[in-house]
């Protein structure tokens, strides 16, 4: 007797990736859920300068940062404030503090008048260190520092 179909105990040649498939559904989740933690402060698209300082500090997670967006929203860390009470507020943030630099994430397109503004009432606080965060600009087919072009 002839048999139809596949042989008792013989190996199956097709590929399973359904557990694939479910973890890297996993995966896709959680890095949806967790990219947007990794920002810190505001989101702004910065000035770019050919020659920025670089101020590390800026990126612990204790450092003072005031955010201007473009469409002229102030934010103290993640909170919106109004550029009028930023001074009596970095005064208590700064007031025990060893380093008592402000830096200012200015998105590149908001109007100058705002950022002066924001500036001031900054120095109000008592803050002369005031840091300008700024992005360098990645000069195309420049020749590498040492080498002649």
């Amino acid at each position: 007797m002839a048999m139809v179909g596949k042989a008792r105990g013989g190996t199956i040649a097709d590929i399973n990736v359904t557990p694939m498939v479910d973890v890297m559904l996993v995966l896709l989740i959680i890095f949806i859920v967790i990219t947007p933690m990794l920002t810190k402060g505001i989101s702004v698209e910065r000035v770019k300068s050919r020659h920025p300082s670089t101020m590390a500090p800026a990126d612990k997670d204790d450092a003072v940062i005031v955010a201007i967006t473009r469409d002229g929203r102030v934010y103290l860390g993640k909170v919106q404030q109004q550029p009028a009470d930023l001074g009596p507020k970095i005064k208590d943030l700064v007031s025990n503090r060893l380093d008592r630099t402000v830096y200012v994430n200015s998105d590149s397109r908001a109007k100058y008048g705002l950022v002066v503004e924001v500036v001031d009432n900054i120095r109000t606080a008592g803050v002369d260190q005031i840091g300008l965060l700024t992005e360098k600009i990645e000069e195309k087919g420049a020749a590498a520092p040492g080498t002649a072009p």
